[in-house]
């Protein structure tokens, strides 16, 4: 068991409700990542669904859970021949934090009848730049969990010289050797700084609704991920992010709405 699957474990304690621990090491600067905090919920989901694979996940984010105990309740809401569906809640100090739709199934790595192409070539990984390391006092932990190398002109606006546009593009891998699994998708779709920071604006900016499709089981290796926005207006933005695995093949797509960064 790697340190993501200790850190996104869920442990049954009756029929609808999972004892989780919220691991302080996925903070981006206070809040916790929401793409580990799906993870989370996806384990319990999973663990309940009679299905392997959690396919289409939709999760609103009411709160910024602490790092500590947490408990995800669930409800199947209908199971059929081929697919069920789970309603998915992370309470902490009885009060819930995020709420969650999830469809599961079982994929079973067939090859597809259509593929598209990435609309964007990466260069190769050893152009690619990695971004400075925090300062311990920023309190943003999830740069240690993950190794993210990013296309240079997406990650300009560190240095003053943002391109202009809502893009964020980058090789990603789990720190810690580890195959990459529906879990680790559900990390990689909230991995990338936001999209907006390359279009000159900075602060958190969190998210308020997250969907993401698992749309084949990813092979071993480097992931991705390809991040793009279409519009920023009235405080608010989107983002979508393709990830690819290391054969060439779409492995999930997500779309967020999320708030322009505050402070």
């Amino acid at each position: 068991m790697t340190k993501f699957d200790e850190a996104t474990q869920a442990i049954r304690i009756d029929e609808t409700t999972y004892d989780v621990c919220l691991d302080p090491g996925y903070s981006i600067g206070g809040p916790l990542n929401g793409g580990y905090l799906m993870a989370v919920v996806l384990r319990a989901v999973v663990d309940d669904s009679p299905f392997e694979h959690p396919v289409s996940t939709t999760s609103q984010f009411h709160r910024s859970p602490a790092p500590g105990p947490a408990q995800v309740r669930v409800e199947r809401l209908k199971a059929g021949r081929t697919a069920a569906f789970t309603r998915a809640t992370l309470v902490q100090d009885g009060v819930p934090q995020i709420e969650s739709l999830v469809t599961t199934a079982t994929l079973t790595g067939a090859d597809p009848v259509y593929s598209d192409k990435p609309g964007h070539v990466m260069p190769p990984l050893e152009e690619c730049v990695k971004l400075p390391n925090p300062k311990p006092e920023s309190n943003m932990t999830l740069n240690a969990q993950m190794e993210l190398s990013f296309d240079p002109p997406t990650i300009a606006w560190l240095n003053g010289g943002p391109t202009g546009r809502p893009e964020s593009r980058a090789y990603f891998r789990m720190a810690e050797p580890q195959d990459p699994d529906p879990f680790v998708l559900a990390l990689a779709v909230d991995a990338l700084p936001p999209v907006v920071f390359s279009a000159g604006l900075r602060g958190w900016a969190p998210t308020v609704d997250l969907t993401w499709h698992l749309r084949a089981l990813p092979a071993p290796g480097l992931l991705t991920l390809i991040g793009g926005g279409r519009l920023i207006s009235d405080g608010w933005f989107d983002e979508e992010v393709e990830v690819w695995d290391s054969a060439g093949r779409l492995v999930a797509q997500s779309r967020q709405l999320a708030r322009v960064g505050r402070g």
